[in-house]
């Protein structure tokens, strides 16, 4: 998989609509989750965006975010998305995987908080992520923060 690590001002036009078209797609349309999908947190100087291609559509997402901005002492992995296309392949775990190389390689750390959709916990805690609060509603959504050290 040819995974991509950029920063926003790094990222194409077309990069960035096929991102936002897909985490709108998933997580607005599929999940009638209503929320500010453009929270400026994209542009931060140092946050990431990692992504691959399938068969010339975006297929993975996520989006780092550095210490000090969801989290005081913790980088962050969120807004991952799996295309529909491409659920059921594994792909997830692979997202997963780069997200966490990429914060070892760019921030230094693997140790990263989440705010994790209580039905992927065990797809979180396969990549050694553990559950350390409480449930709670996220935009309607139930979610639990998880923390790998």
């Amino acid at each position: 998989m040819n995974w991509q690590i950029k920063h926003f001002s790094e990222l194409t036009t077309n990069e960035l609509y096929d991102i936002l078209k897909l985490r709108v797609d998933v997580f607005v349309v599929e999940q009638t989750c209503y929320y500010p999908e453009l929270d400026d947190l994209d542009r931060h100087p140092d946050s990431l965006h990692v992504f691959t291609y399938k068969d010339g559509a975006l297929a993975a997402y996520l989006r780092i975010l550095p210490k000090g901005t969801s989290y005081k002492e913790y980088p962050s992995i969120g807004r991952v998305v799996i295309s529909e296309s491409a659920r059921g392949t594994g792909l997830g775990h692979e997202l997963i995987k780069a997200g966490i190389d990429a914060c070892e390689e760019h921030f230094n750390t693997s140790t990263i908080k989440i705010s994790a959709q209580e039905h992927l916990v065990k797809l979180y805690q396969q990549h050694q992520f553990e559950v350390v609060t409480d449930g709670y509603l996220e935009d309607g959504i139930p979610h639990v923060g998880m923390l790998r050290k």
